[in-house]
């Protein structure tokens, strides 16, 4: 059977779980893989054989998008060309991560295809969300990359069709520690904006992962430092807590490890709102915004702030067994067995 695994490029988060799943898709099919946009730090382990415009957003330096650039990258003629022309047709089944090209490539030729992705769990109702629900983004969800069946991921299983995180084998691997110091990765937010809030919080080190940065520099209490795969993981793993964004993987990594969580949504991103709404219920502190005003709260986490570990179970290669096995057999597309809940194992003081 030949598959096509068509993954969104912007941000980390889509390429770490494509990075998950396609060592799986490989042993059990004929694959090929495509990737839209431009803003991941994020390697592949298998060479895309399609480089698409798509649509994606560029991160801004104050919080939230970049309008400016995301506008001046948008490519509206090369994304109607690769939706006409794209081979769908020679596929059995696109698995889809929230790319929109092929979603509707797909859609336009009867191809199935099957969400995998944290983006799909926002089609169930019972799904976290703001009290303040956007129609519009509500839509945007629904309809930016459409498919014929869903896998959804989020941080529990809030209908019978969305899974845990699948959690990076390299995440799993690690033993972790707790050396005092506090990880951050924002990368809505510009360097000197975070050494300048950081700075007044003194008697911490913070490692700051910056989208940013060319070198590694550092300013007082404050180490910043490009994105860089293991240096991250390291710096995850013997953190004494993750102060993030609204995205969905590093929230994950961090419960998983047990670590102290803070986390400051992207303005106006409609995903992390709710992603901050889903993880109140953990009790992890959410910011509007890093300011002077929300120093305080970020000097008590740092302080006395708790934390959970989840044990997330390893769901990978189960999933994608069950997807394969399943359209390889289309008289048997039943649907996915129940995976129990996750378990708090114990808070970590």
């Amino acid at each position: 059977m030949k598959v096509l695994y068509a993954v969104q490029g912007t941000g980390n988060g889509h390429m770490s779980r494509a990075r998950e799943v396609l060592p799986h898709l490989e042993e059990l099919c004929d694959l090929e893989v495509a990737v839209t946009g431009t803003q991941s730090d994020v390697d592949l382990p298998h060479k895309p054989e399609h480089a698409l415009a798509g649509l994606s957003f560029s991160f801004g330096k104050k919080g939230g998008i970049s309008y400016i650039d995301t506008l001046k990258n948008l490519r509206p003629i090369k994304f109607l060309k690769d939706l006409k022309n794209f081979p769908i047709e020679d596929y059995d089944l696109v698995i889809n991560d929230f790319e929109p090209v092929t979603a509707w490539a797909a859609k336009r030729k009867g191809v199935p295809s099957v969400a995998m992705s944290h983006q799909a769990s926002f089609l169930s109702e019972n799904t976290p969300r703001p009290d303040k629900q956007s129609k519009f983004a509500e839509f945007i969800m629904r309809n930016f990359a459409p498919t014929t069946e869903q896998v959804g991921f989020h941080y529990k299983e809030y209908d019978t069709f969305i899974k845990t995180p699948l959690v990076r084998s390299e995440v799993r691997a690690l033993l972790p520690e707790d050396k005092g110091h506090f990880t951050v990765y924002l990368p809505a937010y510009g360097d000197d904006r975070m050494i300048e809030l950081l700075n007044a919080i003194p008697g911490k080190e913070f490692e700051v992962f910056s989208k940013h940065a060319r070198c590694e520099y550092e300013s007082e209490n404050v180490r910043i430092k490009p994105i860089e795969n293991a240096g991250y993981l390291e710096s995850l793993r013997t953190c004494s807590g993750l102060l993030t964004g609204g995205g969905f993987e590093a929230p994950s990594e961090a419960l998983y490890l047990g670590k102290r969580l803070l986390v400051i949504p992207m303005s106006n991103q409609y995903e992390q709102l709710c992603n901050a709404e889903a993880l109140k219920e953990f009790g992890v502190p959410v910011l509007q915004s890093l300011s002077r005003e929300s120093l305080p709260v970020i000097a008590e986490w740092v302080q006395s702030g708790l934390a959970q570990r989840i044990d997330y179970p390893d769901q990978t290669a189960e999933i994608v067994e069950e997807v394969i096995h399943r359209h390889e057999n289309p008289n048997n597309r039943n649907a996915f067995s129940g995976v129990s809940l996750p378990k708090v194992v114990h808070d970590v003081d």
